[in-house]
Formats: structure tokens, sequence, C-alpha cells
């Protein structure tokens, strides 16, 4: 019995490091690929779990109101314009590739009925930075949301980590939203407007995790100055907040990372409701820390995995595969145990 066990607590210990170098070093950012529609499995729990994918929000919340996405041509960020535009907002998309921006901006415009703006902005440039904002402001206005989305990532040995690999990411990731927060918010301190700034990170970011390296760092500087912001800046009427999404699947994404589907399957294995998150999830979520009825929420960051974070740093989480049969016998065992 003692061999049978030992025996089993051993592949149960395999198991959990298997899982965390599987779930924690891929960067779920970089798998927000085109599209909305989530491709997922579940695991059982997940009937528990249904996602709700309708807007949360009462039509209208953000009627006469401007937002400011960058990366909202895919993923996340197009799932996050959508939303909103259907709240009302006039949105005005920015990324680098503007054809996709257009493909984007039209598309959405035609579901929601709102007028959707696409700007070309290199966030790791400051003065293309720069000149998208000039060309919100002359096209839109000042905006009332500013949504920090534009990731990039690639998994690594850190090792292999060459000066240029570590300046591009933490180029656009840290630098970039550096470089649109501040743009934005000195324009609004001299017009005397206040507005919602919201940045996307990872569960990583508080964490650290290796093989991303660049990415945990650069996404843990955006969070210190989300939170500094919110601490100097509420005076101006600005608020900051912070989501870090766990693992979402959309069309086209884990084609790159996952072929085999091995990863997909760890990753559920992890998640404690059984299942990977949606867009449109975040994208409520989103909607309601830029809205004023979370004009009381500054400098907050949610965590929206799943309860995998949770799952993946309890020591004994892994305890669940156990049979209970096998508990049986471990409790045979413990009941025997003699002294300290």
């Amino acid at each position: 019995a003692a061999s049978y066990l030992l025996a089993m607590l051993q592949n149960i210990k395999l198991q959990i490091f298997t899982l965390l170098q599987f779930s924690l070093d891929i960067s779920w950012q970089l798998m927000f690929g085109n599209g909305t529609n989530t491709l997922y499995q579940s695991g059982p729990q997940a009937r528990f779990f249904p996602p709700s994918e309708s807007v949360m929000l009462l039509p209208g919340a953000y009627k006469n109101k401007v937002a400011f996405i960058t990366g909202g041509g895919t993923g996340l960020g197009k799932a996050m314009t959508t939303t909103l535009s259907s709240l009302g907002a006039e949105c005005v998309i920015a990324s680098r590739n503007l054809d996709v921006l257009k493909k984007t901006a039209d598309e959405i415009s035609q579901q929601t009925g709102n007028k959707v703006h696409a700007v070309q902005c290199n966030v790791r440039d400051p003065a293309s930075v720069e000149a998208a904002v000039n060309q919100l402001v002359n096209d839109v206005g000042l905006p009332d949301v500013v949504i920090n989305n534009a990731a990039g990532n690639f998994i690594s040995p850190s090792e292999k980590l060459s000066p240029n690999a570590w300046r591009t990411i933490t180029d656009i990731v840290l630098n970039g939203t550096a470089y649109v927060t501040l743009d934005i918010g000195k324009r609004l301190i001299k017009a005397e407007k206040g507005a919602a700034f919201l940045a996307i990170t990872t569960i990583y970011a508080e964490s650290g995790s290796g093989f991303v390296v660049p990415s945990a760092a650069a996404k843990a500087g955006v969070e210190t100055l989300c939170t500094s912001l919110a601490a100097e800046w509420g005076r101006y009427g600005m608020r900051f907040n912070i989501i870090q999404p766990g693992p979402i699947k959309t069309k086209g994404a884990f084609s790159r990372l996952d072929p085999t589907g091995t990863v997909e399957k760890l990753m559920l294995e992890t998640i404690a409701v059984g299942r990977l998150g949606t867009p449109a999830e975040i994208a409520n979520l989103a909607a309601y820390l830029c809205s004023d009825y979370a004009s009381w929420v500054s400098g907050t960051i949610i965590r929206m995995d799943g309860g995998e974070y949770v799952s993946l740093a309890g020591e004994f989480n892994g305890l669940k595969k156990v049979t209970q049969e096998q508990w049986a016998i471990m409790e045979a065992m413990i009941r025997n145990t003699k002294g300290s």
C-alpha cells in the first residue's frame, strides 16, 4: 500500500508540474486571435458556469461618450469595441494595421448602427501616438474612455533573449501604454475633463512567469503605472483600473500555439470552473469598469480567469485527482501514523 501511495503521489506531482509549465508560461493575450467566435471544450463542472454573453449594461449607457481602444481591430479589442459601440459609444480603434482596423470598424458600425473610426497608430513610437491622438481629438474630441489593449508576446527561454527581443515587447506593452496614457492624460488635465482608463494585462503580471519574462515584467509595470496614476490623477477626474484575463480561445488562435490540442486539455484541468473564457465576458467587465456605474472603482486589479490562478497556486490542489478509493487508503495510513 505504501509503495502504491508513493507512486500515486509522484504521478500527481508530475501532473501538477506539467500543468504549471504549460499553463502560466503562455501569454493569453497572444492567444486572442481574429474574430470573437469562441471555440472551447468543457470539463464536467462547466455545466454550472455557462457563459452569459449578452450585453450586461442598459442600452444607451455610453450615449454621447467617446472611447479610444488600442489593439481594437481583433480579439479582445474588437469584442470590447463591439460592446461599447452597442451601448452607444462613438469608438475609435487604433493599431498598426489600418486595413484590418477599417474592416473591423465597418463591421461593428453595421452591427451596432454607431460610427466606429479607424486610426493607424504604432504605440511603440511616441510621434505615432501623438499623431493618432491628434486625429482622435480632431475627429471626435477628447475621449471619455481609454482602453490600453495593444500587446505583443512570444515564448522563449530567457537565456535566448536578445536586447532587441526584450525591447520589442517592453516597447509595445509598457512604453506603449505609457505613451498613450500620458499623451491623452495631459490633454485631459489641460481641458479639465475626466476619463476612465482601463489596461488589459494577464494573470502572471503579479506572479511572474518563466519563458515570457519580457511580457511578465512589462505587464507588471503597466499595473504599477495604472495604480500609481489612480492615486495621483484622481484629483483631475481620472480613474484607472486593470483586468487580468485568463485563457480565452478564439478562432484561429490556438492553431499557432497548440496544434495538437494538448495544451488546451491541460489548461482546462487547471481552471476551477472547467471552461475557457469568452471575449464577451471580458468585454462586459470592461464596459462596467469604464462606465458611470463604476465611478467609485479606481486603482483596482480584477483577475478574471475562471479560478485558474488559485488552482495553480495551492500546493495540494492537485489532490483533486485522487479517487475515493485512493483517499480511503491514505486515510487508513494517516490514522495508523504514530507520533508527530
